[in-house]
């Protein structure tokens, strides 16, 4: 079968034009009868860069991708074996479905020109997009069927995991406070400074111009540098100085400190079946992966 594939591979070598094999055509690795090159490589690159664009930017945006780059050919390879499956199982996806997944993109983007210049941006096409979503929801379509349906996890495994690992799950301290906010910086000082005196906030609503809301701030928990600095350091009763956040005035008041708690299977439970079914998820798809690898003809080449 080896030696089949490897001669296919040879014979489309002979038939690619002039300069295939450098820049961005170049072959990096070979699939069973196709082909992976440089392309590919880069235009996976352009994907992970649109998809954490939204989420991180400039250095961390950067940083995110490049901790992604190391494994970026065993991921192509693995993509590769699960869509030849998919195909050879005759799996399809609901266009449907990818078009909704492309106007879910195209909504975190002010206009349609947008749109299109950060695709660009990524060195991409909307055809390039479609192409790309369409394969991921043909990949775990079948990984779904395939592995993911197959993963059960028995109540005693909860129940032995939480006896085992009853430290993880406590409730951190939390802090539970009243917030005032003001447009106006001269306005939050002057309410900093009456709430400090102890006048009513009644009394302050007649004079000044404010909203109130509710926070409940869990130690631990990823908050804003700035209100993580404020909040943490106040006493029971106790009120903050103005903090600008944005284009607003916040001024923290601290009503209880509410200890850390130990919580019970039974509020554990959920968080406790989400990852013992995510680690033999991974688990069994390592396994199902690994047989595959073995059956296949893979060959990466050599920078």
């Amino acid at each position: 079968m080896k030696r089949i594939v490897n001669l296919i591979f040879m014979v489309t070598l002979l038939f690619l034009p002039a300069g295939y094999l450098y820049a961005q055509d170049k072959v990096i690795a070979v699939v069973n009868n196709e082909i992976i090159t440089q392309k590919d490589l880069t235009d996976f690159l352009h994907f992970i860069r649109l998809q954490y664009s939204r989420q991180f930017q400039g250095k961390a945006l950067e940083e995110k991708v490049n901790s992604m780059k190391r494994d970026l050919v065993q991921r192509l390879i693995e993509d590769r074996l699960i869509l030849q499956q998919a195909k050879l199982d005759k799996a399809t996806v609901d266009s449907s479905r990818i078009k909704a997944k492309i106007d879910e993109i195209r909504k975190r983007y002010s206009s349609e020109a947008d749109f299109e210049r950060d695709l660009a941006k990524q060195g991409l096409v909307r055809a390039d997009l479609e192409s790309k979503i369409s394969e991921q929801m043909l990949m775990y379509n079948f990984v779904e069927r395939k592995v993911r349906s197959k993963v059960m996890i028995r109540p005693d495994e909860i129940t032995t995991f939480y006896a085992q690992n009853k430290g993880q799950f406590l409730k951190p301290e939390e802090r539970i406070l009243t917030l005032f906010i003001s447009q106006d910086e001269s306005i939050a000082k002057t309410l900093s400074y009456q709430l400090r005196l102890g006048v009513k906030i009644e009394d302050l609503a007649t004079k000044y111009t404010f909203t109130i809301d509710k926070l409940s701030a869990l130690l631990g928990q990823e908050l804003r540098p700035e209100i993580e600095d404020t909040v943490f350091k106040l006493g029971i009763g106790e009120i903050s100085n103005p903090v600008k956040i944005d284009a607003q005035y916040f001024i923290f008041k601290l009503d209880d400190i509410v200890k850390s708690q130990q919580l019970s299977l039974v509020q554990a439970q959920d968080k406790i079946q989400a990852y013992l079914f995510e680690k033999k998820m991974q688990e069994e798809l390592a396994k199902w992966l690994d047989e595959l690898k073995k059956q296949s003809y893979i060959k990466i080449l050599e920078n």
